[in-house]
């Protein structure tokens, strides 16, 4: 048997559209760039991965608490945050298409016509803008979130008042960003809407450093355990030119995705940068960061510090990942082309169980016989009661079709109700292993157990 993995961007779009994961968003109105829309297999699987992070990082803690905060967010929120001033990209127009691109991927030519005659550079804000009630000017406007971390910074009292909270200790929020980026691209990896799993992890001045490590070692832990490997992940340490304006130290994790390697997970040590921004009148509060004065702000972000009563403003540590980067990125690594030693070849994706829109598949040998249906049917709603995720009745009659099938979309087991599912004491059914094709017989009796115990060895 030989083996191949996926060489091309296209081989997952065509995969991901064919077996409804990830479609074009308004396709059927041509579309709108930069956006898409995930299927029925395509949020399973997105789920799944933000399950994990929520199971690592809050429930498997006991320093993390969760959060939701809104999309739509106040102007001052990203006007003391510097996002008004900063949150831009470099932009120039073609003045022969009139087409228009980042400055820093046209290399002095326009990619769409090939011309040189392209303008200035300018620079361009990403942040979409909107209005809030139903009068339209200057005062009334607000911003769709183009980060999730801001909502964290402005809740910090509210979760320090509601939980009694010491240092360290983080705020963890999954949520939608939007970018309104100039050239989106690379399938999913570069959107204008998209998910953000981030997590503000609070600590005392001058222990920021240890714990910016600390956290790099353990988010790539946690990626390499989502099943991505070693051979396909770096760090890479950002340089002091190349920081963003809030931060101290920033580490990105990077993957060697189809079209190369691109950052996955960045980490920074954000200072006290964000709580003194967001606190009234800041420069009282002797902040090691600059931050500018804030006159509109209601309160003083910081917690008192348990053996010297004084009021500290921590330092932030932020493991920030893009839930869609994250999905392409398993994506790729699970995606495999198998010449099987007939020469016939199959497509398969080999995620990590926990992570596979299908938990397990039931499919009745033949679907017009009753008795074997209903059997399937009452074996997929055991199963389902197990809790792990999606159980699929697959009632299509041809059983090597829906092998085939669930190799391609990752389902870990097929469990096959067949004739001496029915007519035999005891009633036992086939299941098929995706990664080996070996099959075996369980007694239906054992099927519950057999399958939790898969999973709990599996996670």
């Amino acid at each position: 048997m030989t083996v191949s993995v996926a060489n091309s961007m296209n081989d997952l779009i065509a995969l991901c559209k064919r077996r409804g994961f990830i479609f074009p968003s308004s396709e059927i109105y041509g579309g709108l760039q930069g956006l898409y829309d995930y299927g029925p297999l395509g949020v399973e699987l997105k789920n799944n991965l933000k399950n994990a992070w929520w199971r690592s990082m809050v429930y498997e803690r006991d320093d993390v608490e969760g959060l939701d905060s809104c999309i739509l967010t106040n102007k001052l929120t990203l006007r003391h945050s510097g996002h008004e001033a900063t949150f831009t990209d470099p932009l120039v127009d073609c003045r022969d298409c009139k087409s228009r691109w980042r400055a820093d991927h046209v290399n002095g030519k326009c990619q769409k016509c090939g011309s040189t005659n392209l303008t200035d550079p300018r620079p361009f804000n990403m942040m979409f803008k909107t209005t809030v009630g139903p009068v339209v000017d200057e005062e009334s406007y607000a911003y769709l979130r183009p980060e999730t971390a801001q909502g964290i910074f402005t809740n910090f009292k509210n979760v320090l008042d509601s939980t009694s909270r010491k240092l360290p200790f983080g705020i963890a929020q999954i949520g939608k960003a939007f970018r309104n980026e100039i050239t989106p691209r690379n399938f999913i990896f570069r959107v204008r809407e998209f998910e953000q799993m981030e997590l503000e992890f609070f600590v005392e001045p001058g222990t920021d450093m240890e714990w910016h490590e600390t956290w790099v070692e353990t988010r790539m832990n946690w990626w390499k355990e989502q099943g991505l490997s070693s051979d396909n992940l770096q760090v890479l340490h950002q340089k002091p030119e190349d920081l963003s304006h809030y931060s101290k130290a920033t580490v990105d994790i990077l993957y060697r995705f189809p079209h190369g390697l691109e950052e996955l997970e960045g980490i920074a040590d954000r200072t006290d940068y964000d709580l003194g921004s967001h606190s009234k009148n800041p420069e009282d509060m002797g902040l090691s960061a600059h931050v500018s004065p804030n006159i509109d702000s209601t309160e003083k972000l910081s917690i008192r510090d348990a053996v010297s009563n004084k009021a500290v403003v921590p330092f932030v540590i932020e493991p920030s990942a893009g839930v869609d980067r994250g999905v392409l990125a398993v994506l790729t690594e699970a995606f495999t082309k198998e010449t099987l030693e007939n020469g016939s070849e199959r497509i398969v994706l080999k995620l990590k169980p926990h992570l596979s829109p299908i938990k397990v598949a039931v499919i009745p040998l033949a679907k017009n016989n009753p008795a074997i249906v209903e059997k399937a049917l009452q074996i997929k709603k055991d199963l389902q009661k197990l809790g792990l995720g999606r159980i699929l009745f697959e009632n299509t009659g041809n059983v090597g079709k829906g092998y085939r099938r669930h190799d391609e979309i990752g389902t870990p087991i097929c469990a096959t109700v067949d004739f001496e599912s029915i007519e035999q004491t005891p009633a036992s059914v086939t299941i098929r292993n995706r990664d080996t094709t070996a099959q075996e017989r369980i007694e239906v009796s054992n099927l519950v157990n057999y399958v939790r115990d898969f999973y709990q060895t599996q996670s």
